[in-house]
């Protein structure tokens, strides 16, 4: 076995180059031979035993990982120069590779940490009013700004003052570069600043077809899913240049607004007969509505009107619309769905259109929830279009092709009969 490595020692020396390889060979051996220890028994194990404590986490892992792959390079360049009849200019140029492999392992890792940091801050429970991954993306545009000029002055063996003297003629081209970054930069202070858009808002921008929930605030981009389910990428800078409808206001006010009319028929419009009348003091919602109405009219006209029947052509009466509109009124109060209390409800008429008269309800329902604030809106007006012609007022509706057929047939049949 001595004599064995004897000759092959000699065999060595009497080859230089052979020399050179085998130890090239050793380096390279030990350089992955560390490595995998640091990964697998020294990496896994530490981690191992972090989570029986309950303080590992899978990121934390690929950090760590990432920062493993350094003990390979450290080995090859503290060792490099060991191997004989290896040239001064090789080494030199494995060295500064190995160098450059270290900075670029590190900015890695601390990009991840930093990412790391953004998932620990979107834990807590306000995170989502004050978004920082913005901010840390910059930074890491900072980290990776700076690895990059370490990377090379590290490869071309040269002092980084050197390429950091040489940016300053590069500024106005740096500036163009990054233009859309500053800009977003820019963009995202303010929004973060002025509370203009949080993750979970509702947002509404009709002119890049966006009309959802803000899913992702980032430096350069914000993503909004819309209702259906797409989603719409907008530049950050796009919320300071264009206008936006945000319904955060609406959510947490908890009340939503219901603002639609109903278009009445303005030749069902009429005074009410007594017949009439007696058939609507029926309505329980409209009891005492009648008594305290006829005494407010009578009360007007024995004051206005000179008539000792006090019944002209210009004295007030009870309309069949004036009533409706009292009836929904009372409708909307006495419903569970409405707000009843520091919102708006009213009942009004609109200008006349050649469509009809627009009665307007305008109130808030007691849900934000686009579901059910669909379904009370959808359950005021089934009940309203059903109810109105209890009060002999028809709703409008544009004549329709058999509306006109039916009319042709009523001619043909009256020109037949005459």
């Amino acid at each position: 076995m001595q004599e064995d490595m004897t000759a092959w020692l000699d065999v060595l020396n009497q080859h230089p180059q052979l020399q050179t390889l085998v130890a090239l060979l050793a380096l390279i051996t030990v350089a992955v031979l560390a490595n995998w220890l640091v990964k697998h028994i020294l990496v896994r194990g530490f981690y191992n035993l972090l989570g029986r404590i309950g303080g590992a986490h899978n990121n934390d892992f690929g950090v760590v990982k990432r920062l493993s792959n350094i003990v390979p390079a450290l080995i090859i360049t503290s060792s490099v120069g060991l191997v004989p009849g290896l040239p001064e200019a090789v080494i030199t140029v494995i060295k500064n590779v190995a160098g450059g492999f270290i900075i670029l392992t590190i900015a890695l890792a601390l990009g991840a940490i930093l990412e790391i940091i953004n998932m620990l801050y979107m834990r807590r429970k306000n995170a989502h009013l004050k978004p920082i991954k913005g901010y840390l993306q910059v930074i890491k545009i900072i980290i990776y700004a700076i690895a990059s000029i370490l990377i090379v002055a590290t490869l071309i063996d040269r002092s980084p003052l050197i390429l950091l003297s040489g940016l300053g003629a590069m500024a106005a081209v740096l500036m163009l570069i990054f233009q859309d970054t500053l800009l977003s930069l820019v963009a995202s202070v303010q929004i973060s600043s002025g509370d203009m858009i949080r993750v979970g808002d509702w947002i509404e921008m009709p002119q890049l077809n966006a009309d959802g929930d803000v899913i992702d605030i980032a430096l350069h981009t914000v993503r909004i899913q819309n209702w259906d389910k797409t989603i719409t990428t907008i530049p950050t800078k796009r919320f300071i240049s264009d206008s936006f409808k945000n319904w955060r206001g609406m959510q947490e006010s908890g009340g939503r607004r219901i603002k639609r009319s109903l278009f009445l028929d303005q030749q069902s419009i009429h005074f009410l007969t007594q017949q009439e009348l007696e058939h609507l003091k029926r309505f329980n919602l409209l009891t005492g509505y009648f008594d305290d109405k006829i005494n407010e009219l009578n009360r007007w006209n024995e004051r206005h009107v000179k008539s000792s029947s006090g019944d002209t052509l210009d004295s007030r009466k009870l309309t069949n619309i004036g009533t409706f509109r009292a009836y929904v009124e009372r409708y909307l109060r006495n419903h569970p769905g409405i707000h009843q209390n520091g919102m708006t409800l009213m009942v009004r008429q609109l200008s006349p259109t050649s469509e009809g008269l627009p009665l307007e309800v305008y109130c808030f329902t007691t849900s934000t929830a686009w579901t059910v604030y669909e379904g009370v809106q959808s359950d005021i007006f089934d009940h309203l279009l059903a109810i109105a012609p209890e009060f002999n007022l028809r709703v409008y509706q544009a004549p329709s092709g058999s509306d006109m057929r039916a009319l042709g047939i009523q001619l043909a049949a009256d020109t037949h009969h005459d």
